[in-house]
């Protein structure tokens, strides 16, 4: 194992010891992936800020606003604990130092619960927030090089006992010429991993490289859990109907399985595709799923589902449960066409109900003053996002609606096809009014909202409701998915362009 791969290790453990969607979790994942990233000085307290944690690019004042200090000296404090009060370790030990936002991963050749932790603590009380600790040089390279002699002599054993078992067990394999390719897809599906079971997935099928962390704060991992089939690489090609183009870069494709082990509890699951064919090429694919030896999706045809070869499209069952032995399987089979996957996401679900779905108008997500995390935006094609955020009124988070997407253009939001939704639209106007660009006033922008073949608003002004920089909100209940799974929202102008800032998607089952 390279030390690289230890400390991958060693932080996956950590973010499931922390708890996956805590904040001192979702921080120590994101920092941890920008120091696997090399990009270690995009971690400042502005990025953190915005990024993890949801505020504004434009109004975030550090001078105001310590939620970044507050949580990193929350992490600091949980890492301790883990490795004072029994939380192990696998010869890594990570830290954040005071003063910085780059962890350290400390190499130890046995567990020692507080030696470390103490010498964390001692710097955190010895360095200011606002320095880093400075470390002469020539002791800083005689530390480094007795934490690797520790390190290397730690896992020689380890290497050795692995390759003598390695040898006995298959004497007849050769290694030696085995290609990053093969390695990478050499089924690892048929066991739990030593971390023991997991209790979400971010996978992106196909796809061997390093973590991706999406525009709202989702850390994405190469494909895991699989048995079979082939990875292909997608010809470069605008994907439409996605803000997170990279998770449709790879597929997995031919016959294939997943077989992922999953604490006991309900599930959401997201599966994710674009066509493998060519817009003008498109011809009849269809393909089966099955979820534990039960039919999920039948002659499914990503073309027919996402409305196009170059659309993403994404397909939402709630209520997963892992089989008995605590896994959850995925077939996917040949019928009429090769099966493929882009990604998969398992979450955290609600029983017989769907996850909230907010998504606004802006490229990063946002969490509300109820702690309610808003998406980035997603699931449109066409229209325009605007580029700057206008204060307005009439919310008590002013800053979640002061931008818009604009023009005439669709939302095509996943659910589960077998729910009722109530959505729920935010508008402000951000552009006409006597003391905006565009002046003017009631009748100055006048548009349609349909959904899923009904009027949801028939030339609707929201000038002439509230006037301009104030929200409106409107609400529909009983909306019914289409055939595809889709909530379809369709935006059409009649004077000049239409325009949202929000949109809520709520499951209304009991």
């Amino acid at each position: 194992m390279t030390s690289h791969d230890a400390e991958s290790q060693e932080l996956e453990r950590v973010i499931e010891l922390l708890g996956r969607s805590t904040r001192p979790a979702r921080l120590l994942g994101y920092i941890g992936a920008k120091y696997f990233q090399r990009q270690e000085e995009q971690l400042t307290e502005l990025n953190l800020a915005t990024e993890v944690f949801g505020r504004s690019t434009k109004s975030f004042d550090p001078g105001q606003d310590a939620v970044v200090r507050v949580e990193a000296h929350r992490l600091r404090k949980k890492l301790r604990d883990i490795y004072e009060k029994g939380g192990g370790t696998h010869g890594v030990q990570i830290s954040l130092p005071a003063g910085t936002y780059v962890p350290k991963f400390l190499f130890t050749p046995e567990p020692q619960h507080g030696e470390v932790a103490d010498q964390v603590a001692g710097a955190e009380d010895a360095v200011p927030m606002s320095t880093d600790a400075e470390v002469a040089p020539g002791a800083a390279a005689s530390r480094r090089l007795r934490k690797r002699v520790l390190y290397v002599s730690s896992i020689i054993g380890v290497i050795c006992a692995a390759i003598l078992g390695f040898v006995m067990l298959d004497g007849s394999r050769n290694t030696q010429g085995t290609s990053p390719q093969s390695r990478a897809e050499r089924p690892e599906a048929a066991t739990i991993p030593e971390t023991g079971k997991v209790g979400e997935v971010h996978v992106m099928a196909g796809y061997g490289g390093s973590e991706v962390i999406d525009n709202s704060g989702v850390r994405w991992t190469p494909d895991r859990f699989f048995t079979g089939g082939g990875q292909w690489s997608r010809d470069a090609g605008f994907v439409r109907a996605t803000s997170r183009p990279f998770l449709f870069a790879n597929w997995r494709t031919g016959e294939f399985r997943y077989d992922i082990p999953l604490d006991r509890g309900i599930y959401e699951m997201r599966l994710f595709f674009v066509s493998g064919l060519q817009v003008g090429d498109e011809k009849i694919a269809g393909f089966d799923v099955a979820l534990n030896g039960q039919p999920l999706l039948t002659a499914f045809d990503v073309n027919i589902s996402a409305h196009g070869a170059d659309v993403a499209d994404e397909k939402v069952f709630r209520d997963i449960t892992p089989d008995e032995d605590g896994f959850v399987r995925l077939w996917f089979s040949n019928q009429v066409g090769t099966p493929l996957l882009n990604a998969l996401e398992i979450v955290a679900g609600i029983p017989r109900k769907l996850r909230p779905i907010r998504i606004i108008t802006q490229p990063t997500s946002f969490v509300d003053h109820e702690g309610q995390r808003w998406r980035a935006d997603d699931y449109y094609v066409n229209g325009f996002r605007s580029t700057e955020r206008r204060r307005v009124t009439g919310t008590d988070d002013p800053e979640l609606f002061g931008a818009e997407r604009y023009g005439h253009f669709r939302y095509a939001i996943p659910v589960d096809t077998r729910g009722r939704y109530t959505v729920v639209l935010h508008f402000a106007e951000l552009y006409f009014g006597s003391q905006l660009h565009g002046r003017g006033g009631v009748g100055s922008r006048v548009f349609h909202v349909f959904c899923n073949g009904q009027t949801l608003l028939q030339d609707f002004d929201i000038y002439k409701e509230v006037g301009s920089l104030r929200v409106v909100t409107k609400t529909f209940s009983n909306i019914k998915p289409s055939a595809q799974g889709k909530i379809n929202l369709t935006f059409e102008p009649v004077v000049n362009n239409a325009t949202v800032s929000g949109i809520e998607v709520l499951d209304e089952s009991d």
